[in-house]
């Protein structure tokens, strides 16, 4: 599963912040500058003796935006259905970013988390990254007796996986990192408004469709408990405390 060394003596520390309803731009704003503070710390420290060395930040926002689309580096924009005119018409807005991976949707109702974290204090690798936190939305899918897994080849958390006909996504991931600092990171259907979905093809996979726990459990779900319970998951899952 790639999950952290459990026996590790030090436990890092990930600073969390609750942002609210806060506009994309906005957001990727304050995402590049955690980021560019991260990074810079660690490129002085490269030449910083032992006694001088910062010690880096972890961070994680959770927010919701407004509806928008945006587009990954390796994304085809012929996977956006609409023209801005019928964007307008939606009351949508389109961004094309510096993330992996294709076009995906944010919108009300949508937990949305951006960790930037110096994976210096947890594992160098990107994959075992990715797993991670799928792995920690599975776990909190599982406190509501969602059972969710993975589809080999396919980034993102699934219900019924093993099952190609009803499979559908519940969580998308996409990231960046750049000297183990990540950033982008997952959107994970609590409330969501899925007909937002049909004006595009969700991370350029046709033939599978999209879920949110609301139409799963047949109820709408308290946003800041399912805010708690992912929260403690991921500081589980990356054997971290929050702050």
């Amino acid at each position: 599963m790639g999950l952290p060394d459990s026996r590790q003596e030090k436990q890092s520390s990930i600073v969390f912040r609750d942002l609210g309803r806060m506009d994309y731009k906005e957001c990727w704003d304050l995402q590049e500058r955690l980021f560019a503070e991260t990074v810079a710390t660690k490129t002085r420290n490269r030449t910083a003796p032992a006694e001088g060395q910062e010690a880096t930040v972890n961070h994680l926002l959770f927010v919701e935006h407004p509806h928008v689309y945006t587009l990954g580096k390796s994304g085809d924009i012929s996977h956006l259905l609409l023209d801005d005119a019928a964007l307008r018409n939606v009351d949508a807005s389109f961004y094309a970013i510096n993330r992996g991976g294709d076009i995906t949707y944010h919108g009300p109702g949508q937990l949305v988390g951006y960790p930037i974290f110096d994976l210096d204090h947890f594992f160098s690798d990107i994959h075992r990254y990715l797993r991670c936190l799928e792995e920690s939305i599975i776990r909190t899918l599982a406190v509501y007796g969602i059972a969710a897994g993975r589809i080999e080849g396919l980034t993102g958390v699934w219900l019924e996986p093993d099952h190609p006909a009803r499979a559908r996504k519940i969580a998308a991931l996409g990231v960046k990192c750049s000297r183990w600092v990540t950033m982008h990171g997952f959107a994970f259907n609590v409330n969501a408004q899925l007909q937002y979905f049909d004006n595009i093809i969700p991370c350029g996979i046709s033939d599978k469709a999209v879920t949110s726990m609301h139409i799963e459990l047949g109820y709408t779900l308290p946003m800041e408990e399912v805010k708690g319970v992912l929260k403690e998951k991921i500081a589980e899952v990356f054997g971290a405390s929050l702050v």
